[in-house]
């Protein structure tokens, strides 16, 4: 065995793997640890053609390293209203709401989506790189409640997202026309290319499309199908840039525990009416109060990419004293749809309303940039 094989099987060995993860080696991905989970970063063709795929015609990513819980039970309803700032009691079954697992400070732990599948059932997907903090505090508010079950039913299924302008055209193909019946953020059932699956009209790009959801050991299957329906292949590089460009936040750069869904310009998903919501009191607060910071679109004027952890300076600013640091960079890339350097940051809030100039230090050299509306790119 090769060196580079050695290294290869270490680090398999080292994170988790997905049940697709056969099929990212034989089409050559490149595999990189995220979440605790071994997953393609990008495929031969790059990240660019890549995310073209998804503007123009149909990629697929695979999501089985997401957390999948199902509630379901008398009490379902009751506990998930208690960790989750959605309306239960409104949501119908077969509909879906991103929602916020919240701190008792309104701090987020998670953002997370919960769909209703029946009149007492729940499904939560939660990200893959919160799944143990998550599940350490569902566990901690669980004690003592025997009126729902919880399965983790993430080993158990492969989830696979296909989005862009011609994702429910291919995935109507394989399903006799079941798919395109399923409207946006909705939930339903169909068979596709004969295996049964769960499709969320839901996603992270920006684009029309499905998350779906299958038996573990069909995955491979229907990833197969997909592609030879003309899906192309995508990884997490390209996942990113893509929710970026929808300005879509990602929690642990734009979200964490030391932000709060107000201060991210999230606060239509922060329902706090559920009188035993952990978070109730703590985001009524939050909401009635001035916020001292906001989280804003950030676009480059002169040539530079607004990387996370890059400080930004009051506009005009000719040096990076701390004077004029006015806020952080959390998320950046290049736009190959923009076609320029955009991100997102938190700044003060009297620098967040939208044209307000800025400058970004970008490794010691200044560069222009402007707050803007988001997203940055909007399918007409």
């Amino acid at each position: 065995m090769s060196a580079d094989s050695q290294t290869q099987s270490v680090q398999h060995e080292r994170f988790k793997e997905t049940v697709l993860h056969s099929i990212h080696l034989e089409s050559n991905a490149r595999m990189v640890p995220f979440g605790g989970w071994d997953m393609p970063v990008q495929y031969t063709s790059g990240i660019i053609a890549e995310v073209s795929a998804v503007r123009n015609t149909a990629g697929m990513f695979d999501v089985s390293h997401m957390g999948r819980l199902e509630f379901e039970g008398v009490g379902a309803e009751s506990f998930l209203s208690s960790i989750l700032s959605a309306n239960l009691p409104a949501l119908k079954i077969g509909r879906g709401k991103y929602n916020f697992i919240c701190n008792t400070a309104g701090g987020i732990i998670d953002d997370a989506m919960v769909y209703r599948t029946g009149e007492e059932k729940f499904l939560l997907v939660i990200n893959a790189g919160n799944t143990e903090v998550d599940m350490e505090w569902i566990d901690s508010h669980i004690a003592g409640r025997s009126d729902f079950t919880l399965t983790v039913t993430t080993g158990d299924t492969a989830m696979i997202a296909i989005q862009g302008p011609t994702a429910v055209n291919i995935v109507d193909s394989l399903s006799n026309g079941e798919a395109s019946k399923i409207r946006r953020f909705r939930l339903g059932s169909a068979v596709v290319d004969g295996i049964p699956a769960t499709l969320a009209r839901t996603g992270y790009t920006g684009e029309d499309g499905f998350e779906i959801i299958v038996a573990a050991n069909r995955g491979v299957k229907l990833w197969k199908a997909l592609r030879t329906a003309g899906a192309i292949e995508c990884g997490l590089g390209a996942r990113d840039v893509l929710r970026l460009e929808a300005g879509l936040p990602l929690h642990g750069n734009d979200l964490s525990t030391e932000t709060n869904p107000f201060e991210a310009g999230l606060g239509r998903y922060a329902y706090f009416g559920a009188s035993n919501y952990v978070a109730r009191t703590a985001l009524r607060s939050i909401s009635e109060s001035e916020l001292p910071r906001a989280l804003v679109g950030l676009k480059m004027v002169g040539r530079g990419i607004p990387r996370a952890g890059l400080k930004i300076l009051a506009g005009g600013s000719s040096s990076a004293n701390d004077t004029n640091v006015i806020g952080t960079v959390t998320s950046g890339t290049h736009s190959p749809t923009v076609d320029g350097g955009i991100g997102m940051g938190y700044v003060e809030q009297n620098h967040s309303a939208i044209g307000t100039p800025l400058v970004i230090d970008v490794r010691g050299r200044l560069v222009e940039a402007e707050v803007v509306d988001m997203p940055f790119y909007k399918r007409s």
